[in-house]
């Protein structure tokens, strides 16, 4: 499989879709935002290494690196493309009750994800399969939940991820929470939130923003806008770029370009490096977008322009790399043959693995309810346990009078 094959396709026109005909109003807006100066950007669309002109900060911290460097960032992308496109198509098969696409955004979460320490910890919401491979979370293990086998299938402590969380926002309070520990117990670790553009909105957000600011946690929210919370653009819920909400909490925000892995990647450092130096919480918004749909249970064609996507096409995060790995000569095609093979040995593995997952067992849902056990769960337990043996009843009496087969 090659990269461009995991593209988002082409979806075909619905009817109504034109102007002047009737049916579900599709948006087209202006996408471009190369001129934007407070944009920072270090990789343009074409794979042209560039300097931030506004604010030249950033670039030392990509400055020193290799063609290694370059090509881990460029395997971490593919790989983690490689992923989605096999997860999304298992849930198209019905072997996931759901799956959430990262389609488009991998350089945000690459980017942001190779920027953390070991002992950094990270809050994500339910989409940052990217950030989750950085942290050497196995992929098949982000499948379980999506299969209904378990509730995340990862020790967050393990890796210092913590587990996908579907409550949009909540996850701010919980790291602002981590982080003002973090602080207190004097470490120079730091915390990063995830979440997206529609989160933006939630009072957790603004809550979170509001006690990071006034106790100055170490804290970074990570915001990728891909510009549509399900079917409601951001223009509907800010009347100013999301990155500048964070002047009125008193901290610093950024808008990085989040097709620009390199970009990413240098922005979260400086923001990471803030935090841990005691400087407090920023704010960093992703300007990117979301070529797939919002989940599998989403069609993204009855409310947005195929000139929209097709625009954003064009500045696949993926494609930009690989453009400047091959102006620099950074690698060769030997390289890209044996990321063929080896993505296409994780697509192989992922299905496998999601074939063979165990049903769960059905009295897990009891335990961990209350520390010291609970006479309500007690009862609710052994009720359960009569509904499910009554099944096995009914089966061998029909057996018995010759109604089974």
């Amino acid at each position: 499989m090659t990269v461009d094959s995991t593209a988002a396709p082409k979806p075909r026109r619905s009817a109504g879709s034109k102007a002047g005909t009737t049916g579900t109003k599709r948006t087209t807006r202006t996408t471009s935002k190369s001129a934007d100066p407070e944009l920072v950007q270090l990789l343009t669309p074409e794979g042209k290494r560039v300097k931030h002109a506004a604010n030249a900060v950033y670039d030392k911290y990509v400055a020193g690196l290799t063609a290694e460097d370059f090509r881990g960032l460029y395997r971490d992308m593919v790989l983690t493309r490689r992923f989605d496109a096999e997860a999304t198509a298992l849930q198209r098969q019905g072997e996931l009750g759901l799956w959430a696409s990262l389609l488009g955004q991998e350089a945000a979460q690459i980017g942001s994800g190779r920027a953390l320490r070991d002992d950094d910890y990270v809050f994500p919401t339910y989409r940052e399969h990217g950030v989750a491979w950085c942290r050497g979370v196995d992929p098949t293990n982000l499948l379980g939940m999506f299969r209904g086998v378990n509730h995340g299938g990862w020790d967050p402590n393990s890796n210092n991820f913590h587990l996908y969380t579907i409550v949009i926002g909540s996850q701010t309070l919980h790291a602002t929470g981590y982080a003002m520990g973090v602080a207190k117990d004097g470490a120079d670790s730091a915390v990063i939130a995830y979440f997206g553009d529609g989160a933006s909105s939630q009072g957790d957000v603004a809550e979170s923003f509001t006690f990071s600011a006034v106790y100055n946690a170490p804290v970074v929210f990570f915001c990728q806008n891909n510009q549509w919370a399900i079917s409601e653009p951001t223009e509907k819920q800010t009347r100013v770029p999301l990155y500048q909400r964070a002047q009125g909490y008193g901290f610093p925000g950024v808008r990085v370009d989040g097709n620009d892995v390199l970009a990413c990647l240098a922005v979260t450092k400086w923001a990471l490096e803030r935090a841990r130096s005691g400087e407090g919480p920023t704010l960093v918004e992703a300007y990117t977008y979301r070529m797939g749909a919002h989940t599998t249970s989403d069609d993204p064609t009855k409310y947005r322009a195929d000139e929209e996507r097709e625009a954003w096409e064009a500045k696949d995060p993926i494609l930009r790399l690989r453009r400047f790995l091959e102006a620099s000569n950074h690698t060769d095609e030997g390289f890209f043959a044996e990321l063929e093979a080896e993505s296409e040995a994780l697509g192989r593995r992922v299905r496998e693995a999601v074939r063979a997952m165990p049903d769960p067992d059905h009295f897990a849902i009891f335990e961990n309810v209350y520390a010291d056990g609970h006479t309500l769960v007690d009862e609710e337990r052994a009720q359960f346990a009569a509904y499910q043996a009554s099944f096995a009843t009914e089966s061998e009496s029909g057996f018995a009078a010759g109604e089974g087969a």
